[in-house]
């Protein structure tokens, strides 16, 4: 018996309960992020279920922050048919667009079917929010105000005035100016905009005068939601790639 024991490597016993041990967890950190984006959409058929290894997790209830409660994964329909159509006949050749391009989701424009609803902030409140809708809120007297100043496109023609910013409170930080456009209000991501100190405007070189008419537009003038966050960014970072038809194309 004494002999037995004698033989037995410790080192080795926990060295290997180290591994099973790390690879299961692997396994499961694994397994639990596929509670969201899965199953994958198949090139080949809808009715192939493209889940790898290990498979998707069984649902689970989690709870909300601010109410409610949500099942991940869940049973969700495609997002969206995507209007391009592949460059090859073999499975996951990537998309060319179909029609206009700005919008499509395709590429630097791809948006996800968010939450219709504005995201909040820790005590409840809207997280961005128009500076008009917060009288506690102002721009720093060392930096330059952009309203009133006119908006320029790529070919320089003037396509609005700014007339307003909306601000994250959880920054806080400018996130988006609000521009009239003279029949309708356009929401322009800030880091889409050069702004030009010397001449007193903003610069938006990724669309041009004629495509801001199609930017996404807000369903309440004082409010965002996610959705249409993710849209109007992905319209502005489509303009990026499709705006002109150089682009798209390689630098070399």
């Amino acid at each position: 018996m004494s002999s037995g024991l004698a033989n037995i490597d410790l080192v080795e016993i926990l060295f290997t309960l180290f591994w099973v041990f790390f690879i299961g967890l692997v396994l499961y950190l694994h397994r639990e992020s596929k509670r969201e984006g899965y199953p994958l959409v198949s090139d080949r058929s809808k009715h192939v279920t493209v889940q790898g290894f290990p498979a998707i997790p069984p649902a689970k209830e989690y709870k909300l922050y601010h109410g409610g409660t949500q099942l991940a994964p869940r049973d969700e329909a495609p997002e969206v048919d995507v209007p391009g159509k592949p460059v090859g006949k073999s499975p996951g050749y990537p998309l060319d667009p179909v029609g206009d391009p700005i919008g499509a989701n395709l590429g630097p424009g791809a948006y996800a079917h968010r939450s219709d609803t504005p995201d909040l902030t820790i005590d409840g409140h809207p997280r961005v929010v128009p500076m008009r809708a917060n009288a506690s809120l102002h721009v720093d007297p060392r930096d330059p105000d952009p309203r009133g100043w006119p908006v320029t496109a790529a070919d320089g023609v003037q396509v609005g005035t700014i007339k307003d910013a909306w601000i994250d409170l959880s920054e806080p930080m400018i996130y988006y100016l609000e521009m009239d456009a003279g029949d309708r209000s356009v929401i322009i991501p800030f880091h889409f905009a050069d702004v030009d100190k010397a001449k007193s405007e903003i610069r938006v070189d990724v669309l041009y005068s004629h495509q801001f008419a199609n930017a996404p537009s807000l369903k309440s003038p004082d409010q965002i939601t996610l959705l249409e966050e993710d849209k109007i960014t992905g319209y502005f970072a489509g303009g990026l790639m499709y705006a002109d038809d150089k682009r798209g194309e390689p630098l070399i």
